[in-house]
């Protein structure tokens, strides 16, 4: 599994998550920075990325459209890059386990 960071999240940390999420990036290092909510949805649902954000946008998205992509929702307010590694990181198992179940999952929220 690969995670797309939104914008709302720090590009420093894709380095860190390489080693649980082999792939993973953040839209400014795939040249999306600037681009709307769908544009970024279609680029990880063509790409098999799972999407990883702090905001709310995405869940409209996932109510109208379904899966793929899969939302990660992060509600941690505002918080440390320490912080939103460790969530990711610690989490792994159980996210893997959530995305096992199949295609009717579409939001999951970390807090």
């Amino acid at each position: 599994m690969k995670l797309l960071l939104d914008e709302n999240l720090s590009r420093r940390l894709v380095p860190m998550l390489q080693a649980v999420y082999p792939g993973s990036s953040q839209v400014d290092l795939l040249s999306l920075s600037g681009s709307d909510d769908r544009a970024i949805w279609n680029y990880a649902r063509e790409h098999d990325f799972v999407i990883v954000t702090k905001d709310d946008d995405y869940l409209d998205l996932s109510a109208h459209h379904g899966s793929p992509p899969v939302v990660i929702r992060l509600v941690m307010g505002n918080c440390s890059n320490a912080r939103v590694l460790a969530a990711l990181c610690d989490r792994h198992g159980a996210i893997q386990e959530i995305l096992g179940r199949g295609s009717s999952v579409g939001v999951i929220e970390l807090g």
